[in-house]
């Protein structure tokens, strides 16, 4: 009779290190360090049994590897009439002694050597790695004399996918299948990894028990290592469910874990001797070393290819100007990298693409939830699953690689894969993986009948070599990037020091240049006053032109001193009532010229600014002489001054009736002596917004325009907040 199957609860957690049994394809004895008998096997006919053939092997003892690692051959012994096999491996301060009928060595005609002459040819001519998995199938159920042999790898997920199968007739076919992780667990899959092969030679066996010295736990012996460690009675129906009543397993471990696994059935019982079961592992060595090396090969490959196009990218981008956003324009790189379907480059709220990508508006929304991540690299193959906004553009970025330059901004580069809908065959309905009794006890499914399944919202997965070539890309943007910022770092020191030199220059030149105009007016004068009478109507004329001309030239000259010393004065910030000094000017500019008719809208919200008092002045005066001069041609002048408030700070905007201007040529209005007006239709120097300009930027606000031809125009500016404390109520004062 089985032994009972464990609840649902105990699953997980089963002891299959320690089982406290052993199957009964042989005998087993313990002993520790001093050679006594501390556990053995119940079907030794009795204890001084056990102990004699332990006594026996004792001196072949010094054989086993240092390591522990096991089980090693020691040979055999006599026992009466009875010639037996023997294993030995350590466990802990315990020598682990194990006993099988014996069987005479072949010689030459061994497993091991078939293999050697078999095997190794053919494994050494095969190209590639899918040929090499199909002849182990062959040549392990060769070996083995196993009715079915599947070759099958670990995904991510623990789920085995078939490779390769060599099956009997009689044999159901899983080749292309996949068996759920429930499987082979977790804790099973790592005893596979240090145990690198397990014979069940009879799914009905019944377990025997180990026996213990007094005093000592016989369940508490670790049977990692031991070939006849008894199994987890849910895998014996696990088997029988299958059909299989016996089966070995051999492991493929690549780098030191578990890659897949050989998996040998068999319709009946059968037993396989040690030399046999030592070839077998042996092909699994060999197979591993084999499957470790393609893969090796080919990742060296493709590290060598990729890097090959990372290096293109970073030579495109270093000959550029270094901005990010000139990696989509050579989009065939950029996606080849990846192997990607499209791809974009992600600047705050900024967004440039190529190929096939979401919309933009989606990209800034992933771009913000990725860089809430805080990884320089992070893919996935099924976005939709972690990120479900995803779900609308899943067709197009299923599956997502990302780049971030920056931890302070968000700078990234995105690299997009459509959904690939995939159908996947399993043996057996995946879903329904155990069944539980009304007892609560746990049974492995029944059915392992092909099941199909759909599997949607995945792209094709990013491989190892990808994400390293993304992380290297992303060393070598962040140098140029480094590279770009400390170019652009010398150049703003440079021109630095070029506007100081040239405030200067313009500062004496233009000091220079006012005691010449003060003389050419002065000696104009006096040749007026002094021979005005004697000269004639033309001369006269002549002399007024050449007095306006200077007098033209000194407003010019006093100022550029003014816009120079705009630039070399030290800023005193204080709070200003903007309300107060736009009355001021208002009432000022009105007094100058009685005979116009003015619309003042002044708003009675106008802010406190954090500015210079008297360069803040400046400015609005330059802005409302600005409005009041260019509504000269209107009957009513109407001007509007109203408060600016943005997320950055607090301004004002000065809007009129009068010529106005073509948008286009904004860019022309704050430079100095620049004109899109005739100066004699409208006096001026050319200078009075570009220090409007000069003060602002100073103070680290904006200016802007707006305008069009013949419909008025509006000026404003912004200048950014200080904790001043409590601000004065700006005083209401009547309008002028």
């Amino acid at each position: 009779m089985n032994a009972p199957l464990p609840d649902l609860s105990q699953c997980a957690q089963e002891p299959i290190r320690v089982p406290g049994a052993i199957q009964p394809l042989g005998w087993m004895s313990v002993i520790d360090g001093n050679g006594q008998l501390v556990a053995w096997s119940a079907n030794w006919p009795d204890r001084d049994r056990a102990a004699l053939a332990a006594g026996l092997a004792r001196g072949a003892l010094d054989r086993l590897d240092s390591t522990g690692e096991g089980p090693a051959a020691l040979g055999h012994i006599e026992l009466g009439d009875q010639a037996l096999d023997v294993l030995a491996h350590r466990s802990g301060d315990l020598y682990v002694l194990e006993f099988e009928p014996h069987v005479r060595e072949a010689g030459i005609q061994a497993p091991i050597y078939s293999l050697a002459r078999h095997f190794l040819p053919q494994m050494q001519r095969a190209e590639s790695l899918q040929d090499i998995l199909e002849l182990a199938a062959v040549e392990m159920k060769r070996l083995s004399g196993f009715g079915r042999t599947l070759v099958y790898r670990f995904d991510d997920e623990g789920h085995g996918e078939v490779l390769a199968e060599a099956a009997d007739r009689g044999y159901e076919s899983y080749a292309d299948h996949r068996f759920p992780a429930a499987d082979v667990p977790t804790q099973a899959r790592e005893l596979y990894r240090v145990n690198h092969i397990r014979l069940i030679a009879d799914a009905t066996y019944e377990p025997v028990p180990l026996l213990g010295a007094p005093g000592w736990d016989p369940s508490s012996l670790d049977l990692t290592y031991s070939t006849l460690r008894s199994v987890s009675p849910v895998h014996l129906e696990y088997m029988r469910n299958m059909g299989t009543l016996a089966s070995m397993s051999v492991s493929i471990v690549v780098r030191n874990k578990l890659w897949g696994l050989i998996s040998c059935h068999n319709h009946e019982p059968m037993r396989l001797p040690y030399q046999a079961r030592a070839a077998c592992e042996h092909l699994g060595r060999l197979l591993s070393l084999q499957v470790a090396a393609k893969e090796d090969n080919a990742e060296v490959a493709t590290r060598l290819d990729l890097r090959h196009l990372t290096l293109q990218i970073v030579s495109h981008l270093a000959d550029s100007d270094g901005t990010l956003q000139r990696l989509v324009a050579e989009p065939a790189l950029l996606l080849r990298m990846a192997r990607a379907s499209g791809a974009a480059v992600v600047l705050n709220e900024q967004c440039w693409t190529c190929g096939e990508t979401p919309e933009p508006s989606q990209i800034a929304a992933l771009a913000k939830w990725i860089a809430g991540r805080n990884q320089d690299v992070w893919s996935t193959d099924r976005l939709v699953e972690e990120y479900p906004a995803a779900a609308p553009f899943v067709a197009r970025g299923a599956g997502v690689l990302a780049l971030s330059i920056s931890q302070v901004h968000q700078h990234l580069v995105l690299w997009f894969r459509p959904e690939l809908v995939e159908t996947i065959r399993w043996a057996g309905d995946p879903r329904k993986e155990v069944d539980v009794d009304v007892g609560g006890r746990i049974h492995p499914r029944r059915s392992f009948a092909s099941w199909q399944e759909r599997v949607r919202g995945r792209s094709a997965p990013w491989t190892s070599s990808e994400v390293a070539a993304t992380e290297e890309l992303r060393h070598a943007l962040i140098g140029i990037v480094l590279r770009r910022a400390e170019e652009l770092a010398e150049v703003a020191t440079e021109l630095g020091r070029v506007n100081k030199e040239l405030e200067a220059f313009s500062y004496t030149v233009s000091h220079d240049l006012r005691a010449p105009m003060r003389h050419i007016a002065g000696y104009v004068d006096l040749v007026q006053d002094m021979e005005g009478k004697t000269l004639s109507e033309r001369s006269n004329r002549y002399l007024a032109h050449v007095k306006e001309a200077a007098a033209y030239a000194g407003h010019l000259v006093d100022a550029l001193l003014d816009f120079s010393r705009m630039g070399r004065a030290a800023l005193k910030r204080k709070p200003v009532n903007s309300l107060l000094l736009v009355q001021e000017l208002v009432a000022e500019f009105t007094r100058q010229e009685p005979t116009r008719n003015f619309e003042w809208d002044i708003s009675h919200d106008l802010p406190m600014l954090w500015a210079d008092p008297f360069l803040l002045q400046v400015a609005l005066r330059n802005l409302l002489a600005n409005a009041v001069k260019y509504t000269r041609t209107r009957d009513v002048a109407r001007i509007r001054v109203t408060a600016v408030t943005t997320a950055d700070g607090d301004g004002l905007k000065v809007a009129d009736n009068g010529v106005g201007f073509q948008q286009k040529y904004v860019s022309k209005l704050f430079g100095v002596f620049q004109r899109l007006h005739q100066a004699e239709d409208f006096e001026g120097t050319g200078i009075g917004l570009a220090s409007v300009r000069r003060i602002v930027e100073r103070h680290g606000g904006v200016v802007w325009a707006q305008g069009e031809p013949d419909q008025g125009a509006e000026f404003g500016f912004t200048l950014p907040r200080a904790d001043v404390g409590p601000q004065p109520r700006p005083r209401q004062v009547k309008d002028q």
